[in-house]
């Protein structure tokens, strides 16, 4: 017997009132909403959220834009200038392409205003650029963050696994159909803010919630089943035996390799390898996305080191370390190395 295809039912004309409504009452002030549809300030705060969660941002954020208010000021600003104010956020090839792209824009004197156009550029995957092109220039186009997906597969009763790329295309049919007849701009940030607000991961407030009267999830009791979870990636284990090496007053860098992030990022020199296991001597563990790098640390005083060229190194003065690598890393290295 033929199964029966399940059918998903559209927003309602009456659940897109709603829902701009209760975000109206309800929207946090956050800092990237006091100036109305600057792309750049949405475009900054739309890259700085991608896998931190917004109180997290909100100081980078404040720091980042008290120092570049404006795309060009960040444009002309040398990348290295620019690093530390990501430092501690993560993720680091965003900045990286957040430079890139602003100076791109800035010598093309136009900000594209349309998704496709925005595609175009470093580090616009389909969700930034939705996202700028909606939230400043009123395309007409929905957002699919975690917190959409999780409030339409709820909505929909959609029980699959919306992770891949036929369920996730139906998903961005189906958000983009509640953009239609009303401001893109405040549809895509209500679903947004529901979904951070109200319908959370764990303990979702469903009778605060606009939607309730026709969530199927909510209907049906079958909140704490949809979405549907998926498989978290295993850890990877990595040892690594970073070499503190000085040299008048400078710290040996040299353009990473080894490790399997911070790629193109100078790191300390020595040897990183992949293990099953954990190491059973370490000084300390750094997590970095799905991988666990057990490190150990070893102090030189003097440039004979097997298998390490001095002709390939940096050579950083410590205060600026943080022009090279933003990230948190290297200063635990040192901090380790003062008790060698």
């Amino acid at each position: 017997m033929k199964k029966k295809a399940v059918i998903y039912s559209s927003v309602t004309q009456a659940d897109q009132h709603s829902l701009t409504k209760w975000y109206r009452k309800n929207k946090r002030p956050l800092p990237w909403r006091k100036k109305k549809k600057n792309p750049y300030h949405i475009w900054v705060s739309e890259v700085m959220l991608q896998q931190t969660t917004v109180n997290a941002v909100i100081p980078y954020y404040e720091k980042f834009i008290k120092k570049f208010s404006t795309l060009k000021s960040l444009a002309k600003t040398p990348l290295p200038e620019v690093l530390p104010y990501w430092s501690g956020l993560g993720y680091y090839s965003r900045v990286k392409n957040l430079h890139k792209s602003a100076k791109i824009i800035h010598e093309k004197k136009y900000f594209p205003k349309t998704y496709k156009e925005l595609m175009k550029l470093p580090g616009f995957g389909p969700y930034t650029a939705r996202a700028v092109s909606s939230l400043a220039f009123e395309e007409t186009v929905g957002v699919l963050d975690a917190n959409v997906i999780r409030v339409l597969c709820r909505y929909l009763g959609f029980k699959k696994a919306w992770w891949k790329t036929k369920e996730k295309n139906f998903l961005q049919k189906e958000v983009d159909k509640w953009t239609t007849n009303t401001s893109s701009s405040l549809i895509n940030q209500a679903l947004m803010e529901l979904g951070s607000l109200i319908c959370t991961v764990k303990k979702p407030l469903c009778l605060a919630c606009p939607l309730n009267k026709n969530c199927k999830a909510f209907k049906k009791n079958q909140i704490s089943l949809i979405p549907l979870k998926k498989k978290k990636k295993e850890k990877e284990i990595w040892f690594w035996k970073p070499i503190v090496l000085f040299q008048k007053n400078k710290i040996a860098l040299i353009n990473n390799h080894s490790l399997p992030v911070l790629k193109n990022y100078p790191l300390l020199p020595g040897k990183a390898v992949k293990r099953k296991n954990p190491p059973t001597r370490y000084d300390f563990i750094h997590s970095i996305t799905h991988h666990n790098i057990y490190i150990l640390t070893s102090k030189k005083k003097s440039l004979s080191l097997k298998n390490l060229s001095e002709q390939n190194f940096l050579w950083s003065y410590t205060k600026d370390l943080h022009k090279q690598n933003p990230s948190s890393l290297l200063q635990k290295v040192l901090s380790y190395s003062q008790n060698l």
